[in-house]
């Protein structure tokens, strides 16, 4: 385990507010902004929730700057999801996540 110097890392919640079926019309250009991101470096990890009610995103970054970038997912653009950001000074992190944040 690594001790960190509360590097800032931003927890995204996206919670669908509208049919699945209009969620899967937008999948391809969420999956391009999350490749975007994850290019970026700034994207560490995107998934589902589950049961499948919207996805979690972790960030490297503070929320004012993941909240604009959030604002920028075409689930949020379109409609189709919310976004809630928190932020955590993260202290300790696996050596393997601990290379990444510093």
């Amino acid at each position: 385990m690594a001790r960190l110097n509360a590097a800032p890392v931003s927890i995204v919640t996206l919670t669908y507010v509208a049919p699945i079926e209009q969620v899967d019309a937008q999948m391809a250009a969420h999956v391009a902004w999350l490749q975007a991101g994850v290019d970026a470096g700034v994207l560490l990890i995107a998934g589902r929730q589950v049961p499948r009610t919207g996805g979690v995103l972790v960030f490297r970054g503070a929320r004012a700057e993941v909240e604009a970038l959030a604002a920028t997912d075409p689930f949020v653009t379109s409609g189709v999801a919310t976004a809630a950001v928190t932020e955590i000074a993260a202290s300790f992190a696996a050596d393997a996540i601990a290379a990444v944040l510093s």
